[in-house]
């Protein structure tokens, strides 16, 4: 156990109520290199505690606080909300991990961000949605350890993103953080609570209306015979997007073998991620398709085995060749999804 540090000016009550009340907090005892405990007396009611922890070394050592519960200055101690100082030091030596080699250092946002990055990797799904936080945190939050997150200013870091992202990005930058840091809650003891981001980081109401408008059939013909007329594979790739209304991350998993007479067994996107987005995308669907594209489909696939990759696979980078090569005029109004089955050869 901690040696508990002597301190007579808020060792106790009658010496804390001597102090002067002001809104700055009084500085008490340093607990450990870079962790202070400090008091912020205030009129006829309890004080309160506040943590001051130091991130980085050197120059580049910052600073944050936190207050960590009510002094005992008129109520009597209970050990969750209010405090005598040596509860208040143990409180703060738990939040700060100070004298617990073995479970190491409080495990801070950007540390969060980096294992869920691993395990959405692991997990076969999008790194993306676990790097995209990254750029639009500051640099304090990202230094704080996740166990001493408010709701309050993660409210107010996902409200200061209105200005800079539209408010559905918001949500999604918000709640790839709430997974990354519901990801080590469950497996860090010393963090007690999830409220804080469940709190602080709840969607913007009224920002999930979908557009999902078909594009006419002319304009899906024309993306077609664009693509064919840049590249034969890449034509071959958006006639199968228009046919099945697939997502290419879909298409380019296609398997010789999943091509039948009149169909395709299509894998599954996996879109949503969970625990079992693996296993989702090994399993197919049937979907139908136009003749002369089936045609086409196993000529280009007629030198492969059963088991390798269709021939659409080839356009894992036809990226930029879409968004930059295939420019047919688009009507007022429309979005970039065909309906299934409905383009004929």
């Amino acid at each position: 156990m901690a040696r508990k540090i002597r301190h007579s000016r808020f060792e106790t009550r009658t010496s804390r109520l001597r102090l002067t009340i002001k809104p700055k907090p009084h500085t008490g005892p340093a607990l450990a290199d870079g962790v202070i405990l400090l008091y912020r007396r205030r009129n006829q009611a309890n004080g309160t505690w506040v943590l001051k922890a130091a991130v980085g070394d050197g120059q580049n050592r910052s600073y944050w606080t936190k207050r960590i519960g009510e002094a005992d200055d008129y109520d009597q101690a209970d050990g969750e909300k209010v405090l005598s100082f040596f509860q208040a030091q143990e409180k703060a030596r738990q939040l700060t991990r100070c004298g617990a080699p073995a479970a190491g250092a409080p495990i801070t946002v950007d540390e969060a961000l980096k294992v869920y990055e691993t395990d959405v990797q692991a997990r076969g799904a999008n790194v993306y949605n676990a790097q995209m936080p990254r750029s639009h945190l500051t640099p304090a939050l990202l230094a704080k350890p996740v166990a001493l997150l408010d709701s309050s200013e993660l409210e107010t870091w996902r409200n200061g993103l209105l200005g800079k992202v539209k408010p559905a990005t918001v949500n999604r930058i918000a709640n790839a953080l709430k997974a990354a840091l519901e990801r080590v809650a469950r497996h860090d003891r010393w963090i007690q609570s999830s409220n804080a981001w469940k709190i602080g980081l709840r969607g913007l109401p009224g920002r999930a209306e979908a557009r999902n408008i078909v594009l006419p059939e002319d304009t899906v013909r024309a993306f077609v015979a664009a693509a064919y007329a840049r590249d034969e594979a890449l034509g071959l790739l958006v006639e199968t997007l228009a046919v099945t209304g697939a997502r290419p991350s879909q298409v380019i998993r296609l398997r010789v073998e999943d091509l039948r007479d009149d169909r395709l067994m299509m894998p599954k996107s996996g879109k949503g991620g969970g625990p079992n987005r693996s296993e989702k995308k090994i399993e197919r669907f049937s979907v139908p398709i136009t003749p002369a594209l089936a045609m086409r489909l196993k000529s280009a696939a007629a030198d492969r085995a059963p088991g390798g990759p269709c021939s659409c696979e080839r356009t894992a980078s036809l990226g930029v060749p879409i968004r930059r090569g295939i420019t047919p005029p688009l009507s007022a109004g429309s979005s970039s999804k065909a309906s299934a089955g409905t383009l004929p050869s």
